[in-house]
């Protein structure tokens, strides 16, 4: 039954290169029928109502919050000027990695990769498309749940909101100058290598960044205030999709023709992400079953499989896939179930000390709400448990790192990296290739970071069983 999610990731991979019109008629039917498969197997066959019911709810809370990013985006406009030197690019990339934890890499991604095609304008390149696919579309996400569809999923989990940030900003830190770095050397030489005319207009020319559509900067905060809201159910989805409804129609027409937007894209993602979220329940299911036989896995085993799997498939069910495994090789079942009990008895039952009540002195700190109205639930006592022994922190560390470093080095290893190469290669850009891609610009720009990140801060922890 893992059958029909290998198939649509293939699909995804591989048809709109090779049948490009066939699978902008038909990916809808592709989606649709493979998830359907697997959705009726699962309730059907499996009388697993109750899992397809909460696969459901995480892909419609993860599809409301992309979304709202992307109208939220689609309602402000930049229109710089006079900024194409490669000191003020890098301050750009910079400015975009922050924002891509606040409006998400894909809303950033596409609030600012119209405005970085025009004010490089007379001398855009390959590189400038490449490195706003590595920066703002992956790497600089990785501070926040908002930041990047895998580490949204993993606080639909449990995971608490500002945890990621606590744990990873060093990594981020080290990973964005580098990449910035990298990017200055590069752009340098290319506006070296222009006309010296050119390169004198381009350092005089007015410095401009007029924004407009900024009304929807308040529509953007009861976004990030809602990610907050946990309950009553639903309640977090209602309140995104009203502030994106009221940033759409509250955004002049000539803000949206300039931004090009329409509801293409993001309706593309939604019916893929469809399939992907019902098709790879199995492939989740038999990792968590499955993870129990690995022998002692490490850190950074998990930061280099996780991270890899990021390469060829989404990193979004690559982060769920590695989560589930980590759940299945370090939390017992009866770990849940005394847990459980201990909620149950709002504290009174078993010893006041071990591993099962520091996870449930996690559920208080973490889901304090979810707890006192007996609804902390398998995910988030599992993640409680991870969490309250210091030595499991870095395999959530890994995973979060693997998925969101490592889905840059492909076109298809996070949702944003696409969109971006369709905005380029509509407005004429020259970007690369899939091979090229990967060969000419990720490997020798990414490798280097993602080996740098292991021995920085991975290759020391070696996790519980293999002191």
């Amino acid at each position: 039954m893992i059958l029909p999610f290998g198939l649509l990731l293939a699909a995804m991979a591989v048809a709109p290169g090779v049948w490009p019109a066939w699978w902008a008629r038909h990916y809808p039917k592709v989606a649709f029928g493979l998830g359907a498969v697997t959705a009726a197997y699962y309730i059907f066959a499996l009388q697993a109502f109750e899992r397809v019911v909460d696969v459901g709810h995480e892909y419609f809370s993860f599809i409301v919050l992309l979304g709202s990013l992307f109208v939220v985006a689609g309602g402000i406009h930049l229109h710089l000027k006079g900024q194409a030197t490669p000191g003020l690019n890098t301050l750009f990339l910079f400015l975009g990695a922050i924002l891509a934890n606040v409006l998400g890499t894909t809303g950033a991604s596409l609030l600012l990769i119209r405005p970085w095609i025009r004010m490089n304008k007379d001398r855009v390149t390959a590189h400038h498309i490449v490195f706003f696919i590595f920066i703002v579309s992956n790497v600089g996400g990785c501070l926040t749940p908002v930041g990047d569809p895998p580490l949204f999923l993993g606080y639909l989990k449990g995971i608490p909101f500002w945890w990621v940030a606590a744990h990873c900003w060093p990594m981020w830190a080290v990973a964005v100058a580098f990449l910035l770095g990298l990017f200055y050397l590069v752009d340098r030489l290319n506006y070296c290598r222009a006309p010296r005319q050119t390169r004198l207009e381009l350092a005089g020319a007015r410095k401009q960044w007029p924004c407009q559509g900024l009304g929807s900067l308040a529509w953007l905060l009861v976004i990030l205030g809602a990610v907050f809201v946990n309950h009553p159910l639903f309640l977090r989805e209602a309140l995104m999709a009203a502030a994106a409804a009221a940033s759409y129609f509250t955004t002049s027409k000539s803000v949206h023709e300039a931004n090009h937007f329409d509801f293409h894209p993001i309706q593309q993602v939604a019916i893929l992400f469809a399939g992907i979220f019902a098709t790879m329940m199995p492939a989740l299911d038999w990792l968590q079953t499955h993870a129990g036989q690995l022998a002692n896995p490490s850190p950074a085993f998990f930061y280099w499989t996780s991270g890899s799997l990021s390469c060829l498939l989404d990193n979004a069910p690559t982060y769920l896939g590695s989560l589930s495994a980590i759940f299945g090789r370090f939390v017992a079942p009866e770990t849940v179930d005394q847990v459980q009990a201990l909620i149950q008895s709002h504290g009174a039952a078993g010893p006041h000390e071990g591993p099962i009540w520091r996870t449930f002195q996690a559920l208080q700190q973490h889901h304090a709400a979810a707890l006192a109205a007996g609804m902390a639930g398998p995910d988030e006592i599992k993640v409680a448990f991870l969490l309250a022994n210091n030595d499991f922190n870095a395999y959530l560390v890994a995973i979060s790192l693997g998925a969101v470093f490592f889905g840059a080095i492909t076109y298809i290893g996070n949702g944003p990296n696409f969109m971006v190469k369709a905005i380029a290669d509509h407005q004429k850009i020259h970007t690369p290739g899939f091979l090229g891609f990967i060969f000419k610009y990720a490997l020798p720009c990414m490798a280097p970071l993602l080996l740098l990140i292991w021995l920085l801060f991975l290759r020391r922890w070696i996790g519980p069983g293999n002191a």
